[in-house]
């Protein structure tokens, strides 16, 4: 049976704005400051790098009872024994994925259009990444802003859980849950930051949870 999750408030992580701090201490600290899901993206590393800090983050967070996803690596996932993966609409199909991971663990599908989401209705995914809410720097390829109104949009068409990623601050993170998404995903708002933990902290203050 899969485990009720805690979508509010969700980090994306990324190698380049963690720096000198890395990805670890980054989100360790952003543990503390209240995130409640973490996902682990590296379009850099290659596969060994990548399990290596899949492990990592499976030691770190397991015992705090907080999910590790994997972006795109179903096989990483399976390797670090994490507890699911994200995936896009270029990656992996659905079906493969839930078939490899198996009827427990958690995956997440991005949705860029209003016909993916459509597609999305007949598949139990565990929630729908909206991706982006706004404009983001830290997703090259990323698809045309939702905006507030998008996400109001999809909300009225599926009853999957939904996060919103992309251009989300401390700021902005009311308003994408009042347009109808169950948590936000951050990239940037906590990588990168002085401090992980206080920038966690007032994004935890911003959801109300």
């Amino acid at each position: 049976m899969r485990q009720q999750i805690d979508y509010s408030l969700y980090l994306v992580t990324d190698t380049a704005l963690c720096g000198d701090l890395g990805v670890v201490e980054t989100v360790r600290q952003a543990v503390e400051g209240g995130v409640r899901v973490v996902q682990l993206r590296e379009k850099e590393a290659d596969t060994r790098r990548f399990v290596e800090m899949a492990v990592a983050l499976v030691g770190l967070l397991k015992p705090q009872g907080i999910p590790l996803l994997i972006n795109d690596r179903v096989d990483v996932a399976l390797a670090a024994g994490a507890d699911g993966v994200h995936i896009g609409q270029s990656d992996m199909p659905y079906a493969m994925a839930r078939t490899l991971l198996g009827p427990d663990a958690i995956v997440g599908l991005s949705v860029e259009t209003m016909e993916h989401v459509t597609e999305a209705k007949r598949l139990d995914v565990d929630y729908l990444g909206i991706s982006p809410v706004f404009a983001t720097g830290t997703k090259t390829d990323a698809a045309p802003p939702w905006g507030l109104e998008g996400v109001r949009r999809i909300r009225l068409v599926t009853n999957h859980l939904l996060v919103g990623i992309g251009g989300i601050s401390a700021e902005n993170a009311p308003d994408v849950l009042l347009a109808g998404a169950d948590g936000v995903a951050v990239v940037s708002a906590i990588c990168g930051r002085p401090s992980p933990l206080d920038a966690a902290r007032a994004l935890r203050l911003a959801v109300g949870a």
